[in-house]
């Protein structure tokens, strides 16, 4: 076929390992950034519907953790733990997280916080060391679905907090 183009395009060598979810979410970069660097919010809002959270440490800086016990619906503790791997304010955090410290199952995530008018559009690219990790996290774990609630969760607490601050 001459003259035909074909277009490729490349796949990123983690795509069968990766999950990916975004929101726009009605309030200023530094605010939603701020709701995931300071542990009295992050307390608020982490976690899928039903879920609260209590923090045993915290640290955020790079290489400082958050370790803390997600508590389910049902009554289920899971104990939790994050490392903070590298923070560009008020644009980017990549982190490790597992159920501890030494997990081998843990998985790394990088959120990105970028202007979109006058609102964030919040990136969650998480990246699993195997292609089954990735999709046992989906099906028994429900983590894309988790994901979405999460980021929800974030947006109404985020959202809320900057009518407040505009009240003041």
């Amino acid at each position: 076929m001459a003259g035909a183009r074909q277009e490729l395009r490349a796949e990123p060598a983690t795509a069968d390992r990766e999950i990916v979810i975004s929101r726009v979410i009605d309030a200023p970069r530094e605010l939603v950034f701020e709701a995931f660097t300071e542990v009295r919010h992050l307390s608020r809002w982490w976690g899928p519907e039903g879920f609260t959270t209590t923090t045993r440490s915290f640290e955020f800086r790079e290489g400082g953790e958050w370790d803390f016990v997600l508590h389910g619906p049902d009554g289920t503790d899971y104990s939790e733990w994050i490392r903070w791997l590298r923070i560009v304010p008020p644009e980017r955090i990549a982190l490790l997280h597992g159920e501890s410290r030494d997990d081998p199952n843990a998985f790394e995530s990088v959120l990105t916080f970028a202007p979109d008018g006058a609102a964030t559009r919040i990136v969650m690219r998480t990246v699993f060391p195997t292609k089954e990790l990735r999709d046992e996290a989906v099906e028994k774990y429900h983590a894309i679905e988790g994901g979405r609630q999460t980021l929800s969760s974030l947006a109404a607490y985020v959202t809320d907090l900057a009518r407040k601050r505009a009240e003041g």
